[in-house]
């Protein structure tokens, strides 16, 4: 029997339909003989360190760097163990196997490790690779099968991938967390190869943003009579060479602004150019889920996380949309074909939509589309079951799509240059000639400020006269902070802020074959979930109210980012890891070599930090009794305690506070009747430990009975720094 092992369950029905003569049996289709079963996305896992050594269950800094091997496990979902189940039943009975993954390294990954895990490394095995579910496609791709084995380096650059990020993960999370335990912080410090450069993005992009000084530029704009048209024309001052500006342009001279206010004054103006184009304006392309995610923050306010969610369901749930986790804006020539059906399905719900079926975007290009195409309609249209969030991500997804099937917005833009008393200056028009592709979105599109119907009748040559000036003093701008669809764009395109060039240019190469990444950092699926971690953590904020909130660092944040090691905090070692990756698929590095490396620099940074401490500022208490430690909140069998950091070295505990905060009194009153005669603070009357009647003074015994026979003793409440005690006098110390 030959095996063939799909990714996801639509291209094994694709597989299926190709082949022919397929029947559903379970979890697998039947050809003859032969089976086309799918798997869920991972149905492994990397087993974690704990899973291994017992010990690492508990956090110990002399345990660090972890070491454990590489070993997997199955996914905790009972769906997911069910179909891993099957699977591997079906490849031990297979005498013949096809990895039929996505072609990439992760779809290469994905499949090997399951054929690993089933112990059938040895059997016959090819490789499949479909990127277009065409059946004419598919048929083509099976008559070009090669062997398995020549895809080896790919699937080991996607493993050291996965292992590297778990390892640095895990080691670095631990570090950092521990040393900031002994502080007093009572969180987890965790950090990411993605994670912890998102927060970097965000700290240095508020800190430009406060450091911002503003600065005064004008400008001026006049109005002009023209003697062949009646309404006067708008034009702005272009600034010569020799203005004085700054590196944008902006002229920074209140009285040389003025000067040419009062030089071009009643002057006649002479049109020098007048120039008129004709411009067309394609729909955007359909949407992958980093685009959808951004317009449905922009919009909406949505996180990024509830937009994968909300795909999930509209996929998973209604059939409405084809594949959510897509990083592709284009769709293959077999979706052309659909395209009428789909349509005709969409009209019940968009009735005034007029799109053309015959029509063919620039979208519709099949060598773009990699393992995935854009995130497209269904004919399962959703009628009433969808909730107004469901609805609205529908929306955006639908009419994106019927845009491609619409005239490309068509407008004419004319550009007029005057000359008045030697100055310079320029008006601008346009006017929408057929809004094409745009009228899907007429309810929400404001009218265009710029459009300006008589400018395009003006001619070189005409004459007329300033009537009026104008200069306005503004102010630059500092660096706008963050919003969620401002991030989602820039984490897609990171490699802009990256210094070195070399480094640079690999980012963008990583990037080079997607059409909506330039130099990225983590996936569409993933980033919500690296956002969130920073919320989660307590490192990011949202400020403000509606739609378009601001994505601010807080002081935890920043004295986190702070505290780490530049390589932490920016994108660049996910260009150097690509680096290391390309060459292990091109079998000139061996994996395991790759994972070395990074284990001796996770373990070089745990000896750093270790050394020079971890400089993270906690507003925490210090312990009373070592001096040195900062106490922090526990939880015990009696309830929640305070205990130092430096356990075990210090054993001081404290109960918890009616404020939250360790009650240092030990759970009773300081005295305001009584000081201590060597450090004037407040001496404190304590019960003898289990009614022995002694307490200590000095190594001597300091004796005193209660009126109930309970036995007390006094000491300072600034101990251990004081060390005063005293007998107990009837309810008073007494006098030494």
């Amino acid at each position: 029997m030959k095996l063939y092992i799909a990714e996801k369950r639509e291209v094994a029905e694709a597989l299926a339909q190709a082949l022919g003569n397929a029947t559903r049996t379970g979890p697998a289709y039947s050809v003859g003989a032969d089976r086309i079963t799918w798997l869920r996305g991972h149905l492994l896992q990397l087993a974690g360190p704990e899973e291994h050594n017992d010990r690492y269950r508990k956090w110990r800094l002399e345990d660090l760097p972890l070491q454990w091997p590489i070993d997997y496990r199955p996914v905790a979902d009972k769906q997911g163990r069910g179909q891993l189940d099957a699977v591997i039943a079906f490849i031990r009975q297979a005498d013949e196997l096809v990895n039929a993954g996505d072609p990439d390294p992760e779809g290469q990954r994905l499949v090997d490790e399951v054929i690993e895990y089933a112990g059938a490394q040895g059997k016959p095995t090819q490789r499949l690779l479909i990127n277009d579910n065409n059946p004419a496609a598919i048929r083509k791709a099976l008559a070009a099968m090669d062997d398995n084995a020549n895809y080896r380096g790919l699937s080991l650059s996607a493993l050291a991938r996965s292992v590297c990020d778990q390892r640095y993960g895990y080691n670095l999370t631990r570090a950092y967390t521990l040393l900031a335990r002994k502080k007093g912080y009572d969180d987890v410090l965790s950090v990411g190869r993605v994670q912890t450069p998102i927060l970097g993005l965000i700290v240095r992009r508020d800190r430009a943003h406060e450091a911002h000084t503003k600065q005064a530029f004008y400008t001026l704009s006049a109005e002009i009579e023209i003697e062949s048209r009646e309404e006067p024309v708008t034009a702005r001052y272009l600034p010569s060479e020799d203005a004085p500006t700054d590196d944008q342009g902006r002229v920074i001279d209140k009285p040389f602004i003025e000067g040419v206010a009062a030089a071009i004054a009643g002057q006649r103006a002479e049109v020098r150019s007048a120039e008129t184009r004709e411009q067309e304006s394609p729909p955007p392309l359909p949407h992958n889920l980093l685009s959808l995610q951004a317009e449905a923050a922009g919009k909406f306010g949505y996180k990024p996380g509830q937009v994968l969610e909300i795909t999930q369901r509209l996929r998973d749930q209604h059939r409405a949309i084809t594949y959510n986790r897509s990083d592709c804006r284009y769709l293959n020539d077999e979706r052309y074909t659909e395209a009428p059906a789909v349509l005709q399905a969409l009209a019940s719900l968009y009735p005034e939509a007029t799109p053309d079926a015959q029509r063919k975007s620039k979208a519709f290009d099949s060598e773009k589309v990699g393992a995935h195409h854009a995130i497209i309609p269904t004919e399962n249209v959703p009628t009433d079951e969808l909730d107004a969030a469901a609805r609205r991500i529908y929306d955006l997804i639908a009419k994106a799509y019927l845009a491609q099937f619409y005239l490309p917005e068509r407008s004419r833009n004319t550009r007029v240059l005057f000359q008045a008393a030697a100055h310079r200056l320029q008006a601008t028009g346009r006017v929408v000639v057929d809004p094409g592709w745009r009228r899907l979105y007429a309810a929400e599109t404001q009218a265009d400020p710029a459009e300006t119907a008589g400018l395009e009748a003006v001619q070189a040559g005409d004459r007329g006269t300033v009537r009026s000036q104008d200069v306005k003093q503004e102010f630059t701008r500092p660096p706008p902070r963050y919003t969620m669809q401002a991030l989602l764009k820039d984490l897609a395109r990171v490699a802009k802020y990256v210094e070195d060039p070399e480094i640079r240019t690999l980012l963008l190469d990583k990037d080079r074959d997607k059409e909506d990444e330039a130099g990225g950092i983590g996936t569409p699926a993933t980033r919500d979930a690296h956002i969130e971690t920073l919320f989660k953590r307590g490192y990011v904020e949202e400020r403000g109210t509606g739609k378009q909130k601001q994505l601010v660092s807080s002081q935890l944040g920043r004295e986190f980012h702070d505290a780490l090691p530049p390589f932490a905090v920016r994108p660049d070692m996910t260009a150097l890891w690509h680096a290391e990756q390309q060459h292990i698929e091109a079998g000139d590095l061996d994996y395991e070599s790759f994972i070395g490396s990074v284990d001796a620099s996770i373990q070089e940074e745990i000896q750093r930090v270790q050394q020079e401490g971890l400089a993270l500022a906690i507003d925490a208490v210090q312990c009373p009794r070592c001096q040195e430690g900062a106490l922090r909140k526990r939880k015990g069998s009696k309830g929640v305690f305070w205990g130092c950091g430096r356990y075990p070295d210090c054993r001081a505990t404290y109960p918890d506070g009616k404020d939250g905060k360790p009650d240092l009194s030990g759970g009773v009153t300081v005295s305001t009747e009584h000081a201590c005669p060597k450090c004037q603070q407040g001496l404190i009357r304590r019960e003898a430990r289990k009614g022995t009647g002694k307490g200590t003074k000095g190594g001597k015994e300091a004796k005193g009975k209660g009126a109930k026979g309970a036995t007390y003793w006094w000491g300072c409440s600034g101990f251990p720094a004081c060390d005063y005690r005293a007998f107990d006098d009837a309810g008073k110390p007494k006098p030494q």
